[in-house]
């Protein structure tokens, strides 16, 4: 993944930002929180966006799922700052949408990650609700 546009930067931009105190063991040798501990913490700020947002009476019986995702390590993260992570529904297709999350401490960008989730039902990839589009609204990263 390419560098992220800069607009994407903006802090202003996202409707929900969580705050998550890293752990001790989340440092690897050069004391930075590490890879693996950044995308679980991507992973509790999407469960935390998704439940502010009613994300799963938005899907209507269905569920997700994730097929991909991109992280963009743009700087070190440090113990024991708290991060702030923000998150917003970037794009919606047919049967999937796109999450965008930043990753900021101590008033920088540090982490940039699209996240891709495809909704499921009982036989695979699933439309997504009629009623979804307009119900994320309120969620969709800002111009």
């Amino acid at each position: 993944m390419a560098k992220p546009d800069p607009a994407l930067l903006d802090l202003a931009r996202y409707p929900f930002t969580c705050t998550m105190e890293p752990r001790f063991g989340d440092l690897d040798v050069n004391l930075h929180i590490n890879n693996v501990a950044m995308a679980g913490m991507l992973e509790d700020a999407r469960v935390r966006f998704h439940h502010r947002t009613g994300y799963r009476e938005l899907l209507a019986g269905r569920t997700s799922m994730v097929a991909s995702i991109a992280i963009e390590y743009l700087g070190e993260a440090s113990y024991p700052q708290s991060v702030a992570i923000a998150c917003a529904v970037e794009h919606i297709g047919r049967t999937s949408h796109h999450l965008a999350q930043l990753v900021i401490q101590d008033g920088r960008p540090i982490v940039f990650a699209r996240v891709v989730l495809v909704v499921v039902g009982p036989e695979g990839p699933s439309p997504l609700p009629a009623t979804f589009a307009a119900s994320a609204r309120p969620w969709m990263l800002r111009a």
